[in-house]
């Protein structure tokens, strides 16, 4: 295969351009459902190889909240997000306040109830949506994603589930750095797209490599 991690500058401005478009609707879609300005921001969008997607969120051991979703038809691929476990709280905070938020002994010991599990799919949800109508923009092809699913787990554990059920896996990911935030209060989590080798070569190729 082609070494993709070789782009010119343009094709990653490109890259990082349907990242912040993805962003942009993410944000406008959120501010909308909770009734209040969200900010959303994409401090870094790169192409890297699979097996650096653990290493990202600090390891394989990392405790981490997992969000999944696929995407089937002639562009497949699996969309996962991560988010640190004890951000969790925290980040619940952030978009819903203190309506949903966990009841913590610790930032480590906590439960999520169906309706706080139902605002992390949810959150999921609009993420996948709006950033592949952002792919959609440059590729000119429909992206339908599944129903989120999720888990708090160690990151490998999660992404060892997502390989299970991908398939045909490509060699590379884009990674998506998610900065979230409302005045001084910021969260940082991470979006993954895991496209199957065809649809690596398709979005690739939208963007003349």
């Amino acid at each position: 295969m082609k070494d993709y991690l070789d782009l010119n500058e343009m094709q990653l401005d490109a890259l990082k351009e349907i990242s912040n478009i993805g962003a942009g609707n993410a944000a406008t879609s959120l501010s909308i459902m909770l009734g209040r300005k969200i900010g959303l921001s994409v401090p870094k969008a790169t192409l890297a190889p699979f097996a650096q997607i653990v290493e990202v969120v600090g390891g394989a051991e990392k405790e981490v909240a997992g969000g999944y979703l696929s995407v089937d038809g002639d562009t497949p691929m699996g969309i996962l997000f991560l988010l640190s476990r004890d951000q969790v709280p925290s980040f619940l905070d952030l978009l819903f306040g203190a309506m949903i938020t966990p009841i913590v002994n610790s930032q480590e010991d906590f439960m999520l109830n169906e309706i706080q599990e139902s605002a992390l799919k949810e959150i999921v949800n609009i993420l996948a949506g709006s950033y592949l109508n952002a792919l959609g923009v440059f590729t000119q092809h429909v992206f339908i994603p599944s129903v989120p699913a999720l888990a708090i787990d160690m990151a490998g554990a999660i992404l060892g589930e997502v390989l299970q059920s991908i398939g045909n896996v490509s060699d590379y990911a884009l990674i998506i750095e998610n900065m979230f935030c409302e005045e001084k209060k910021q969260i940082s989590a991470y979006f993954f797209f895991l496209p199957e080798p065809q649809t690596l070569k398709i979005l690739l190729n939208a963007l003349g490599v």
